[in-house]
């Protein structure tokens, strides 16, 4: 007897009007992707699929057959775009594959056509290509395409010389970067990869410092804690300066400057760290009172302020400094002329060497072509009087700008963290570029002579020694993000004194810190041409021998997402963008930057072990979209003050507006392949990497399934003599700890809250115990819940086992 339309299952009908809409989609966007160029895949897909679909509600059994063939195809399709690249692979079948098994299911698969039995030839082979499908992505699963697996040897790893780490303490943590040389290391030794993973939480300290109304879209804990003696110092978003017992986590004292609330602040709202001075550090220098307690203010703790402002502190009880420039302050503000307030802001700590005190500040990106200039300004580390300001819009006159004198306006400024070598009289200056960043028609000539650009000032005179600029006429926001880190270098004539300066297009300039020169060769390459018109690019661009940057141009092969569906809008997005690989300039049509405005390195930088020779970091790859638009096609009501790093920026004075974002899906997922970030290691005498691994889980961006897909990390990295690496910066809340031998991750703790901030190792002086401290505070553009809790661990005893 046939079975009449009227009694088909309900089911076969809802399968087939899914397979009809699901083809539509993808026959129509197929289309366009192919008009546009691009992979004709979907537009056969979808063809194929709304025959299935019209199939299926004719109960043909051909249905069945054509869509086995339509899965063979798929996955030969997969094959040869994707290999057996897991993310790439299953983005690719996994909704063909669930509805080629719901198609096989009995009580689906009896009722399309009438077979003579159940498992006829069409069941066969859809189970055929099922069952293909899922050896495909077993097989998948076992192989890491992005791993480079390799190991330093035993000799290598050994304990530390007590030679090499003569000038660290292994119980103190004194400066932003661990020390002086801006290198995250630490010389405490007590945590191994043996005993690591019987770290416990030892105390949780919160803040209470949480977004305020009227508070900039980007909020973020980002602060590195500094260790002194048996005390904790940090500072919160709203400049908060705090001090914390380092055993117990007991606040000791607090210190707010209720900074001005009257202000707008257009970009950020954070604090990444104090600096510290010991006047008794230095020979000679005295500061000791009879009894050998240090006198009041011969240490210093020096916060700068969102309302940019410079406090010195006494590290004891919190209180200011009186004999430090007016009541125990500085105004930044002076000098910078108008609408200072807001716009100019010290986010980063400055540099402290002896006599001086060495700061510069974050100018509000593409808010106006008339900001604020860069000015870098040395106070003496006593009055604070200005000794000297380097001007980059008038290198030449160092002096102490006059009363009622203004510094040029709008000149590249330098909001990441410096260092100095008071060996070499020097202090190393990492630049951004004026303002705005994707525009660059207007820059003088000094600013393009110091934009993105590693500058050397003497230490006496503010006077330029040497400078090596990273990125030509910057139009893609590449300013130079990270502390620089001094090592000396194992050289066949002996030890190189070196500085390592990462960028966000992932090269590793090592450079001789001496004379600039490089140590690792530096070639120039041709880049995309072409900017909007009055602007211009630069013909090459520098491209160090060491580097992490993509090795391929991004491909629409290379596009993603959790469904066939989201990875063809990505494809399309892909086809309608322009871009021609790395320093693809900005364009009204709208530019794929890659790497992005995140960059693969940031502000966290690297950690480096100077006596291993060897350094290890984590380099993240996300695309961005730049899409420059002309001033008369903005509604009034589209526009906005001030400036930032993501949506429509204003560019005041500039004939573009800029919209920035990063090049995500409609589903929010990026549209390229993962992984997105990555820890690694290179062997510094080879200049080599020797392992990389994807780090991170999809665990607190997608709840329930914790694939280690390799997420970006937006933290600072930590080494150890003990042979162990920390960072914290991922997606995924959690601190861990690796192996610095061949980068297998050996343990993990749970964090609160995004922890986007670079942790920090000490030994007590009381108890001998060896803590590992980081901020889980979050950052509101990076996507991570924001908190207030400073964290510590420290080894279980093997009597608590």
């Amino acid at each position: 007897m046939v079975t009449t339309r009227a009694a088909q299952p309900l089911r076969i009908t809802l399968t087939g009007i899914l397979a009809l809409l699901m083809g539509a989609l993808l026959a129509l966007g197929g289309a366009y992707l192919a008009v546009l160029g691009g992979s004709w895949y979907y537009l056969l897909a979808g063809l194929g699929l709304l025959a299935v679909g019209i199939l299926i509600l004719a109960r043909r059994r051909l249905a069945i057959w054509l869509y086995a063939v339509l899965l063979l195809a798929t996955l030969a399709w997969t094959i040869h775009e994707a290999g057996s690249d897991w993310w790439r692979l299953a983005a690719r079948i996994d909704l063909w594959w669930v509805l080629g098994l719901w198609l096989l299911l009995p009580f689906v698969n009896r009722h399309i056509g009438v077979p003579a039995r159940w498992r006829d030839g069409a069941s066969g082979l859809l189970g055929i290509a099922l069952l293909l499908g899922a050896l495909l992505a077993g097989y998948a699963l076992t192989r890491d395409h992005s791993r480079i697996a390799g190991e330093f040897g035993a000799e290598r790893m050994a304990g530390a010389s007590p030679a090499g780490a003569a000038d660290r303490s292994a119980s103190e943590w004194p400066a932003y970067g661990g020390s002086a040389r801006g290198d995250r290391y630490s010389a405490a030794d007590l945590i191994t990869p043996g005993n690591v993973g019987r770290l416990k939480k030892a105390w949780e300290y919160h803040t209470g410092d949480w977004p305020r109304e009227g508070d900039p879209a980007e909020f973020t804990n980002q602060v590195t804690p500094l260790k002194i003696g048996d005390s904790l110092f940090i500072c919160t978003p709203h400049s908060i300066a705090i001090a914390l017992d380092a055993d117990s986590g007991e606040e000791l004292w607090r210190f707010d400057p209720n900074i001005n609330r009257e202000a707008k602040y257009y970009q950020h709202m954070t604090c990444r760290g104090l600096a510290y001075h010991d006047a008794a550090a230095y020979p000679g220098a005295g500061g000791e009172a009879a009894a050998g307690v240090p006198a009041r203010c011969s240490r210093r703790l020096f916060l700068p302020t969102n309302d940019a402002t410079l406090y010195a502190l006494d590290p004891g009880d919190g209180k200011p400094c009186e004999d430090f420039g007016t009541g125990g302050m500085i105004d930044l503000k002076v000098g910078l002329g108008d609408q200072a307030l807001g716009v100019y802001l010290p986010t980063s700590p400055p540099v402290v060497t002896e006599k001086l005190l060495i700061v510069g500040g974050s100018v509000t990106d593409n808010g106006s072509v008339d900001s604020p200039g860069g000015v870098i300004r040395a106070y003496d580390v006593r009055s604070g009087a200005l000794v000297w300001n380097w001007d980059p819009g008038n290198p030449e006159a160092t002096e102490p700008l006059p009363a009622g004198g203004t510094y040029v306006r709008s000149t590249p400024n330098s909001w990441t963290i410096a260092v100095a070598d008071e060996g070499l009289g020097l202090v190393f200056i990492p630049t951004g570029n004026q303002t705005p960043d994707q525009w660059g028609a207007r820059r003088s000539p000094q600013a393009e002579r110091f934009t993105a650009a590693l500058v050397a000032l003497d230490l006496a005179s503010g006077k330029v020694r040497w400078e090596f600029q990273a990125v030509h006429h910057d139009l893609w926001d590449r300013d130079l993000p990270s502390q620089p880190t001094q090592v000396d270098l194992d050289g066949p004539q002996g030890k190189v004194p070196a500085i390592i300066q990462a960028t966000k297009g992932g090269d590793l300039f090592v450079l001789d810190r001496r004379t600039g020169q490089p140590v690792v060769p530096v070639r120039e390459r041709p880049v995309p041409q072409g900017a909007v018109t009055g602007d211009f690019t630069a013909p090459t661009q520098p491209a160090s021998d060491l580097s992490y940057a993509p090795q391929e141009p991004l491909r629409e092969r290379d596009m993603w997402g959790a469904t066939p569906f989201d990875q063809l809008l990505c494809r399309i997005r892909f086809r309608q963008l322009r871009y021609e690989g790395d320093f693809t300039p900005p364009s009204e049509q709208g530019s794929l930057i890659y790497p992005g405005n995140v960059g693969t390195f940031n502000w966290p930088s690297l950690a480096v072990d100077p006596q291993r020779q060897l350094l290890f970091a984590a380099p993240n790859y996300l695309a961005f979209v730049s899409r420059l638009v002309e001033r008369g096609e903005v509604e009034a009501g589209e526009r906005r003050e001030g400036g930032g790093e993501l949506g429509l920026q204003p560019n005041l004075g500039a004939p573009y507006l800029v919209h920035l974002g990063p090049f995500v899906s409609p589903l929010g997922l990026p549209c390229q392949s993962p992984p997105w970030g990555y820890v690694t290691a290179v062997d510094l005498r080879s200049m080599q990497p020797v392992w990389m691994h994807k780090n991170g889980t999809s665990r607190d961006n997608a709840p329930f399934i914790p694939f280690a897909v390799g997420v970006p990390a937006l933290g600072g990295p930590l080494v150890t003599a003990g042979g162990v690496a920390f960072l914290s910066g991922t997606l995924d809340y959690y601190l861990r700890a690796y192996d610095l031998r061949n980068g297998e991750e050996l343990w993990k703790g749970r964090l609160p809250a995004g922890g986007q901030a670079t942790p920090i190792t000490y030994l007590s002086e009381k108890t001998g115990k060896q803590f590992v401290v980081v901020m889980a505070g979050g950052h509101s553009s990076f996507g991570t819940r924001i908190g207030d809790s400073l964290v510590a661990w420290t080894l279980e005893d093997e009597t608590e086992r």
